[in-house]
């Protein structure tokens, strides 16, 4: 029996493997398309800053004299082209780049003038750092805190727990950054006001680093962890009471099983069914990071780094994090379908 279960689940991944891909490719073509379309790109940008450097020197502010006077000749305008592929076909440059996705080639930053690689290995641990240390902590605290609230409904604390949670998840998390900041950081100074480290960080020891690091992630990982606490606390409580009052419970408990057996070793494993479904998908929309909080904080993650490449049409940038975007959805959607499997054991792969 467990044998053939193994084959099924082996047989199921590699079939999702193969369902990825398509998924992956319609993803980041329909990007890439749309990235090619938009004005603002790097020959543009030449132009405008041509145009600035004109202005600048005669005093002009637009007009067709002004354009005329910095048009960048057909020649230079061709090599131009050349260097940064404009001259193929879409689906052409398309090809090019998946080919160089394999050797994971993400292209050269237009503004930065780097390997997108390079770039993204810089912001990307942040982004770790701070995402799975929230879905740890988020996962650890609301699964005893719904099943405690389930088990003392109606009573004290879980009317104050739950104003608290919908307190929280009602306030936007980069509003409550700037609050804690203002109270924690600048009035008391018992956080540091913003980074992922001090500048110091490379002279502390191996546990004065770890100290430094979660000394700054303290506040960013409340606001963080707000949203998603309030809702996974929520939803294990409202699944564990209807599980309580299923027949299966009432069953066990008809047979001479005890309450709390019945409750931790019934109701409480198919209550998990709900979280586990979302698993992977929190996983995935934690780890990109979020703009407004990095903003907050000046945090150099990844969705600072994502809003600066679309303010500066820095289409290379934008391609590397939609190709980790997808392959963090799609791997975070297995990841959830084999979570679940392994909480419900009627769960079947064939």
């Amino acid at each position: 029996m467990a044998k053939s279960r193994g084959n099924a689940l082996r047989t199921y991944i590699i079939r999702r493997f193969l369902l990825m891909i398509p998924t992956f490719l319609g993803i980041t073509f329909a990007v890439f398309i749309l990235c090619q379309f938009v004005p603002g790109g790097p020959i543009d940008q030449l132009k405008m800053r041509l145009a600035g450097g004109v202005a600048g020197e005669t005093g002009a502010v637009g007009g067709s004299n002004l354009q005329s006077s910095v048009a960048i000749p057909e020649d230079q305008l061709k090599l131009l082209n050349e260097y940064y592929g404009f001259d193929k076909p879409i689906v052409v440059r398309y090809f090019v780049y998946l080919k160089n996705l394999l050797t994971l080639d993400l292209g050269t930053s237009f503004r930065y003038t780097e390997p997108v690689i390079d770039i993204i290995k810089q912001r990307l641990p942040v982004s770790l750092t701070y995402g799975l240390i929230t879905t740890f902590l988020t996962y650890a605290i609301c699964i005893p805190l719904g099943i405690w609230k389930a088990l003392h409904h109606k009573s004290v604390g879980d009317n104050l727990s739950s104003f608290t949670i919908f307190l929280l998840y009602s306030i936007p998390g980069y509003a409550l950054g700037a609050v804690l900041l203002g109270l924690l950081a600048v009035q008391h100074s018992w956080f540091p006001l913003a980074g992922f480290q001090s500048a110091d960080f490379a002279e502390l020891t191996f546990w004065g680093k770890l100290k430094d690091v979660a000394h700054h992630a303290v506040l960013p990982l409340i606001c963080w962890s707000i949203h998603l606490f309030a809702v996974m606390t929520i939803l294990m409580k409202n699944s564990l009471m209807e599980n309580m009052s299923s027949d299966y419970v009432k069953t066990a408990l008809a047979k001479g099983l005890t309450w709390p057996r019945a409750v931790f070793g019934h109701a409480v494993r198919n209550s998990l069914i709900p979280l586990a479904t979302s698993f992977g998908n929190n996983i995935a929309l934690v780890l990109a990071g979020s703009l407004l909080i990095e903003r907050v904080f000046n945090i150099p993650g990844m969705g600072m780094l994502f809003f600066e490449s679309i303010t500066s049409r820095d289409y290379p940038v934008v391609m590397g994090f939609t190709v980790i975007g997808a392959i963090l959805q799609l791997f975070g959607n297995l990841l959830s379908d084999l979570t679940v499997a392994a909480v419900d054991p009627r769960v079947r792969f064939e």
